[in-house]
């Protein structure tokens, strides 16, 4: 029974060229014997199907006799209209396919997929750096501004990056002969097949320079001194990166710049201890104190102090917690909490009128 090409690319009979292509391309895809899952039978018969179909008089014949057997109902020039599909030879080089242009296409779609395909190098871009710079807890609270000084590899302003004398003028590439790329033959499981690769030796410019540059000896690039001035938000964490676009090593010959990531370590406090957005300060307090209801300074990291009364029946095992006098929410979206930790502490001593009224509050049911 004569096999329907039709069904084999999935298609219906009143498909247009650029749909036989098109589902040829995705079918050739995924069959491919080289890609994992590949079936080598499949993707024959598949190209079986379309170099019938992709051709308008062997077409027409398929439709009218539902064969692709050479010499039926052609005669002699039907037999010699399927060049290039004798015996299993399926015509690849040859006139089974005379349009190059769609081979091409098709295994460059193939190899692409495959990881095959040459790309063009671009030259490369900028080393980012990364530098940490240390701030105290009142910096990351009120914010700050810093200078930073660090040493990277920038343009080289003589040449503009390009590593040569422009004067002294360009020589056209011997090896690639100024295309920039180099072509190369490759043999594959269909045929002979050109790959295009950048010249290793001008690196795809096709030129190379008669005199390097003598600031930065050819390689358009010296190391200099960067001064620059980064701002830190209130609020920032221990660790938090900040990101500068642009500012990193230069890349090769006006390629694009790498950027600067400063590490902002925030130094541990005398007083305060962070969590997240959240202080904790620790406070004595004292037994007397406690009794007689006293209210208690705490300090705050803004510089003032604030007065507080602990609340009745408070357990002091926990954290007393002052709402938003803790540290900046990044964004300016408010601020934690302060949390005081409290120590209780007793007395040296008590003298005998002291312990005379503590002993009558306890009787009387303190």
């Amino acid at each position: 029974m004569a096999r329907d090409y039709y069904q084999i690319l999935g298609i219906s009979k009143g498909a247009t060229d650029e749909e036989i292509k098109k589902a040829y391309r995705k079918l050739a895809h995924q069959y491919h014997p080289d890609k994992p899952g590949g079936d080598e039978g499949k993707f024959k018969e598949i190209n079986e199907a379309y170099q019938v179909l992709s051709d308008k008089n062997k077409r027409s014949n398929y439709d009218r006799f539902g064969t692709a057997e050479p010499g039926f109902g052609f005669g002699s020039q039907g037999a010699q209209g399927w060049g290039g599909f004798n015996g299993g030879d399926f015509g690849f080089g040859g006139e089974g396919f005379r349009d190059m242009g769609d081979l091409e296409d098709i295994f460059e779609t193939i190899f692409e997929g495959m990881g095959v395909k040459p790309k063009r190098r671009t030259y490369e871009r900028g080393s980012d750096l990364e530098i940490a710079e240390q701030i105290t807890l009142e910096e990351a609270f009120r914010g700050t501004t810093r200078n930073i000084k660090f040493t990277a590899r920038v343009l080289c302003e003589v040449c503009k990056g390009q590593g040569a004398d422009t004067a002294a003028g360009f020589s056209s590439c011997t090896v690639c002969g100024g295309q920039g790329e180099i072509r190369e033959q490759k043999r594959t499981f269909f045929g002979n097949f050109s790959q295009v690769k950048t010249c290793s030796k001008c690196r795809g410019v096709g030129q190379i320079p008669n005199k390097a540059c003598r600031s930065c000896s050819g390689t358009g690039r010296i190391s200099s001194e960067r001064d620059i001035k980064v701002e830190i938000l209130p609020g920032v964490e221990d660790g938090q990166l900040i990101k500068i676009t642009g500012m990193g090593e230069a890349g090769e010959r006006g390629a694009t710049a790498g950027d600067l990531y400063v590490r902002v370590r925030v130094r541990p406090h005398a007083v305060f201890e962070r969590q997240g957005t959240n202080l904790m300060v620790k406070k004595d307090l004292n037994v007397i104190d406690l009794l007689l209801g006293k209210k208690l300074e705490i300090p705050t990291m803004a510089g003032g102090k604030i007065k507080i009364e602990i609340p009745t029946h408070f357990n002091l095992k926990e954290n007393l917690r002052i709402p938003h006098e803790g540290m900046p929410k990044l964004g300016g979206h408010g601020r934690g909490d302060l949390l005081v930790n409290f120590t209780i502490k007793a007395p040296k001593k008590l003298d005998e009128k002291a312990r005379n009224i503590l002993e009558e509050l306890n009787n009387g049911g303190l």
